[in-house]
């Protein structure tokens, strides 16, 4: 889509100001920690692109507010490794450089915000190389320290102390499917199946790259089979935001050409631990 289509799109430019007053008539304000998901495109022609985008939210919850996106690491080792030959798996063992907060590029399948964030001035990046997270903000050291090496989405974790620190999840452009916080609801969710994953990555243990193993949830194929109630073709977290917006909870508007949405973290959490476990046989199914 050529800068002319993005235009007509959105009316006109997407500048830093008009973002600023958007995302507050969507109902940002001064002091929200936020997670942010964005799709840069759907906002229409944004002069600057994601530095205009962060500058904005910044903005928008001033300096005692909190800004934070899932990074994830590029260039992770990939999960099949130990299928790889012998001799392939000892020169990655040997010789693959162990993730590093500052130097390690964002996943791109999050976008370009995620890269942009963490090289923010000021940013800081949880230790986790396959579930990082970067901040920009009041809270930012607070959200992302100490990152737990195992059960990175549960407990303990940046998108605990989101939900706890009343924080909200603002989709800017990003489809519904894209609340990386409902994978804090499948680690607490208590359902029959749940499906986990182990992993080695090489991390840096005061000073030393050191290959480590890690356990999560499986959140690339589904820390649950939810085939039995998300109708096919569906993305389950699709379904569980629709039932929220459905149930009064979180908001719609339209920032640039995009539609967009703001949840309560917590709200998110709670809403999603209940609706996995009535819908898969966990305690509240059984509570009725």
């Amino acid at each position: 889509m050529d800068e002319r289509e993005l235009l007509a799109r959105a009316g006109g430019p997407v500048t830093r100001g008009r973002l600023v007053r958007e995302v507050r008539s969507l109902g940002l304000a001064e002091g929200d920690t936020i997670m942010v998901h964005t799709s840069l495109s759907a906002l229409g022609y944004v002069p600057g692109g994601t530095a205009t985008v962060i500058a904005a939210l910044t903005e928008a919850v001033g300096a005692s507010g909190t800004l934070m996106a899932y990074c994830g690491w590029n260039d992770a080792p990939p999960y099949d490794l130990p299928s790889w030959p012998e001799e392939w798996q000892a020169a990655m063992r040997a010789e693959c450089p162990a993730y590093d907060p500052l130097l390690s590029e964002a996943d791109h399948a999050n976008g370009r915000l995620p890269e942009a964030l963490r090289r923010w001035p000021g940013a800081v990046r949880s230790r986790h190389p396959d579930v990082s997270f970067a901040a920009v903000g009041a809270r930012a050291e607070a959200l992302v320290a100490d990152h737990p090496w195992d059960d990175p989405h549960g407990p303990g974790t940046p998108l605990a102390r989101l939900a706890a620190a009343g924080g909200r999840v603002l989709l800017l452009g990003a489809p519904l499917d894209s609340i990386t916080l409902l994978h804090h609801a499948e680690a607490l969710a208590e359902a029959p199946g749940k499906r986990f994953v182990e992993y080695e990555q090489p991390v840096l243990l005061d000073g030393v790259r050191t290959w480590r193993r890690f356990r999560d949830i499986d959140s690339e194929d589904g820390a649950f089979d939810y085939t039995p109630v998300v109708p096919e073709g569906e993305w389950p977290f699709a379904v569980i935001a629709r039932d929220m917006l459905a149930a009064g909870l979180g908001v719609r508007g339209t920032v640039g050409a995009a539609e967009c949405h703001l949840f309560e973290a917590p709200d998110v959490v709670r809403f999603g631990v209940r609706w996995i476990e009535e819908k898969l046989g966990g305690p509240a199914g059984v509570r009725g």
